[in-house]
């Protein structure tokens, strides 16, 4: 899924990523903290459960082709004038390669994937891909080390939010889990804009409480909402 469909299954306007920026930029007046937030369509690409799903189904389509050897060898003998011995094994094997590879690229589909792919490995891999763009995108480098990351993955309905040690010392994680549940409820009734804008405020307070503004309040991090186009 690319970066602009993404947009559009989170249904964000411009006028939303205009007041999240806003929000953000709002939020780090009061605050020596920096609050970043990024949205990407998955977290991993999940190849190996989607082959393996593919591939006991294949193994199920095998087994049910069994007891009809009858009806295929009298559908074969119907369309063939000679039978060699080998269209049966390379009918079933090709049978069994079509059920694979076809259900191999539906498993793309979201919905499917949520199926197919266990809960403990959507969590981890959301958690590894957030921690991954924590670091990759500076938040873990701030002077006072008190950047938060507010991640979104899609396909995976999950919202984490990642605070640097500054700030998960005085902060608990029940209070970063009670904001992600209002974000993720924003996806779910199609007002994230909304719901981000609320809890970019909310982090705002909970970071003026322990990193009140100095005189000097440089902003270390880009505002607003990056999106992470495809899989990453």
């Amino acid at each position: 899924m690319n970066a602009k469909k993404l947009v559009k299954k989170l249904r964000l306007s411009d006028g939303d990523f205009a007041a999240i920026e806003s929000a953000v930029r709002q939020a780090e007046l009061r605050t020596n903290g920096e609050i970043a937030l990024a949205a990407t369509s998955e977290s991993s690409d999940y190849s190996f459960h989607e082959l393996l799903a593919s591939v006991i189904l294949g193994a199920l389509a095998f087994a049910a082709m069994i007891p009809l050897y009858g009806q295929i060898a009298a559908l074969i003998g119907r369309m063939f004038w000679h039978e060699s011995a080998w269209f049966f094994p390379a009918f079933y094997g090709a049978a069994c390669f079509a059920v694979i590879a076809i259900f191999f690229l539906i498993a793309n589909i979201p919905a499917i994937d949520r199926l197919i792919i266990p809960a403990a490995s959507r969590r981890r891999a959301v958690y590894y891909r957030a921690l991954r763009h924590f670091v990759e995108s500076g938040v873990y480098s701030t002077k006072e080390r008190n950047g938060i990351l507010i991640f979104i993955s899609y396909m995976e309905r999950e919202v984490r939010i990642i605070a640097d040690v500054g700030i998960s010392s005085k902060i608990g994680q029940d209070e970063w889990d009670a904001v992600a549940k209002k974000v993720a409820a924003g996806v779910g009734t199609g007002k994230l804009g909304d719901a981000l804008v609320d809890a970019v405020g909310h982090c705002g307070e909970l970071l003026a409480k322990h990193f009140p503004v100095e005189k000097e309040n440089p902003n270390e991090l880009a505002d607003g909402l990056v999106i992470l186009g495809g899989r990453e």
